[in-house]
């Protein structure tokens, strides 16, 4: 049973981890403090919430998954290698295609809300 606690305390070190040493991620913490805010004041609904969490969590964890790959990648190999590179560019690819679809949505739910309040 204590294994299986400290599974969470180790997973919580690597989102503040995540959170401190990765620039991109700070970024998506902001957007998704921003995002949070627009949702309140634009009074989101409650599917409407859960769609903006999925997407919020799904980003987070793409990006840890980013940086833990651009880790291990680092660790194989020092030296300059195709796979390597390929390795890193598609992992940074899925954060940036999940990124785009997440604003796609975002702009779906939020402007016609933002129109219909004008």
């Amino acid at each position: 049973m204590r294994r299986f606690f400290k599974a969470f305390v180790y997973a919580w070190n690597g989102i503040v981890h995540g959170v401190k040493a990765e620039r991109n991620m700070k970024m998506h913490v902001l957007a998704a403090i921003v995002v949070v805010v627009a949702g309140v004041l634009t009074k989101l609904s409650p599917v409407e919430w859960f769609i903006v969490m999925i997407l919020i969590g799904g980003m987070f964890a793409l990006e840890l998954m980013n940086a833990a790959i651009e880790r291990v990648v680092d660790l194989v190999t020092s030296k300059r290698h195709p796979l390597a590179q390929q390795a890193k560019d598609l992992a940074a690819g899925a954060v940036f295609v999940f990124a785009i679809f997440s604003a796609i949505i975002g702009l779906l739910l939020f402007v016609p809300k933002w129109l219909n309040f004008m």
